[in-house]
């Protein structure tokens, strides 16, 4: 199966745990791989026979931006799901990191990476 991958999509979200994270807000990025046949657009070469990517980066922002949850287990979920049920992909991986994690001093970015299968 072919693969349409978007990568490093990044937004400012409230998403966390402490009161930092859920006030003063962190950056995130995502990375997207969405399973499909790209034979028709290869053949074609029309922006109509395939995902625009553009509008699914727009569509992570969109919903990462939006509203708050504390882990990035839901905010992966919230996408995976979502990108699945608004595009022709027969399975969907996203992987979210918090860029600037609250880790007390110690340098790390933590990521979750999430497949979501039709």
């Amino acid at each position: 199966m072919d693969r349409l991958l978007l990568e490093d999509v990044r937004f400012y979200g409230y998403h966390g745990v402490t009161k930092a994270e859920q006030t003063t807000g962190v950056w995130f990025s995502v990375d997207v791989e969405l399973h499909l046949d790209l034979a028709p657009a290869a053949l074609s070469d029309d922006l109509a026979s395939t995902v625009d990517y553009g509008q699914v980066a727009r569509r992570i922002v969109e919903l990462g931006a939006a509203g708050r949850v504390n882990l990035l287990e839901r905010l992966a979920g919230l996408l995976a799901d979502s990108l699945l049920r608004e595009y022709p992909a027969h399975q969907v991986r996203v992987r979210v990191r918090k860029l600037t994690a609250p880790l007390g001093g110690i340098h790390g970015t933590p990521a979750v990476e999430m497949v979501r299968t039709r």
